[in-house]
């Protein structure tokens, strides 16, 4: 007895909506290389994903909304062929963007911390409270030379 095995197809619609990235996206990664050449149907030449592909594009998904270049999404799909051989190169890029993400959450922290302070600072003035706004104001402006000696390294 022949097993069969029928394999499910998706059109380049859904597989946009099953992993989140516009059509425009999904042609661009192929057309980039960063996915294998997806197949054409035999009539009309459109774009027909099968299993894998969609497994690679929903992994390259989570790649770009974790925030990794197009560079880095090619190396890490590369090296993901290599298993154990590119596990190096993989924690490497990984903890690299780890820290690159931290040092993204201080700044944002940073940022809405110097939020917080400016709204302080015109609820003082609103409330005819001239000394706590000028000291809210300074500890602001501290804060903002803060974030601007940050933001140029």
């Amino acid at each position: 007895m022949t097993a069969t095995t029928s394999s499910r197809t998706y059109s380049i619609r859904e597989v946009a909506t099953l992993t989140g990235l516009p059509a425009s996206t999904l042609r661009y990664y192929e057309t980039i290389g960063l996915i294998s050449p997806v197949s054409r149907g035999a009539s009309s030449g459109h774009r027909v994903y099968d299993e894998t592909d969609l497994d690679q594009l929903t992994g390259v998904a989570c790649l770009a909304a974790i925030g990794l270049s197009i560079d880095d999404m090619r190396a890490y799909v590369a090296n993901s062929r290599l298993g154990s051989d590119g596990a190096a190169e993989q924690i490497d890029m990984l903890t690299e963007h780890a820290a690159h993400l931290a040092r993204e959450a201080e700044n944002l922290e940073l940022r809405r911390r110097y939020v917080g302070l400016k709204t302080d600072y015109w609820r003082a003035v609103a409330a005819g409270e001239q000394a706590r706004a000028e000291e809210i104001g300074a500890q602001a402006h501290t804060l903002a030379d803060r974030i601007r000696s940050r933001e140029s390294q």
